[in-house]
Formats: C-alpha cells, structure tokens, sequence
C-alpha cells in the first residue's frame, strides 16, 4: 500500500518527497485526508509488452462480459461495408 502524503506535506516538504519517489516509493496524495492521486516512479525504460503467459493469465481471470457475444451478433452486419 502507497504511503499517504498530503498536499501541505508535499507542499512544505518538496525535496524529501520527490527523494522518496526517485527512491522507487509510491506515494497517495491526500486532500483532507481523502486520497485524490497517486505518485509513482517515472518508468521511461519499461517495456509496453508483457510476457504471452501474462497475457493469458489475465485475460482468463478477467474474462468477457456476459452479454459481448449478443453485442457483437447485434452489430456484424452493420460493420462490413458493401463494394
């Protein structure tokens, strides 16, 4: 879980926070004690593609909503344009 920083924290105490972030520290930040952002590490070198096998994993524990394949019966036709 992201440690909860506030708005006058990171307000008053800049250099620290931004420390911690580079540091690879996750942080939620807060007005009035209710979270409203998220801080996280800049990740300019990782990969948008992940492994097939996470693919997989994902898509079988998410699976498809109920109704997708009645959407899709409902709009086929309407999709293929004619010559």
């Amino acid at each position: 879980m992201a440690r909860e920083i506030s708005v006058r924290e990171l307000r008053n105490h800049t250099a620290q926070v931004v420390s911690a972030v580079r540091a690879g520290e996750r942080l939620s930040l807060t007005v009035n004690g209710t979270p409203v952002a998220d801080i996280a590490p800049h990740a300019s070198d990782r990969s948008p593609w992940i492994p097939s096998a996470s693919l997989r994993t994902i898509v079988e524990e998410a699976g498809a909503d109920d109704s997708l394949l009645d959407d899709l019966a409902e709009v086929r036709g309407s999709l293929v344009d004619e010559p």
